[in-house]
């Protein structure tokens, strides 16, 4: 089974994960967007839910950034890094996801 074919339904949360809200100056650590914060911790526990297909294929992921403008900067490693799949899986398999547990996303690109 290719990552792309993994039904990821049933690993992410019914709703939105819930924001940094309230945290500000040295306790955030994520990015301002639209009044809300992407914090890395919460970017980092999506990627938790994602990367056991990433795994079973023979890759991983790492996080590198999150950018102001919602973007995702992630790292693509293992047989994922030179995986001719590649960018169907950044969009389908991390992309998509990623912007339904964490509004404020705007895309996931590898770096």
């Amino acid at each position: 089974m290719g990552f792309v074919d993994f039904d990821m339904a049933h690993t992410l949360p019914p709703r939105p994960i819930r924001l940094n809200e309230g945290r500000t100056g040295a306790e955030s650590t994520g990015m301002e967007i639209q009044g809300r914060t992407i914090a890395r911790e919460d970017v980092e526990a999506v990627l938790d839910l994602l990367r056991p297909a990433l795994i079973a294929d023979g890759g991983n992921v790492e996080l590198v950034d999150v950018d102001i403008d919602g973007t995702v900067r992630v790292a693509m490693q293992g047989a994922c890094s030179n995986c001719p799949a590649q960018s169907a899986t950044l969009r389908v398999g991390l992309e998509e996801p990623m912007r339904k547990a964490l509004p404020g996303v705007s895309a996931v690109i590898s770096t």
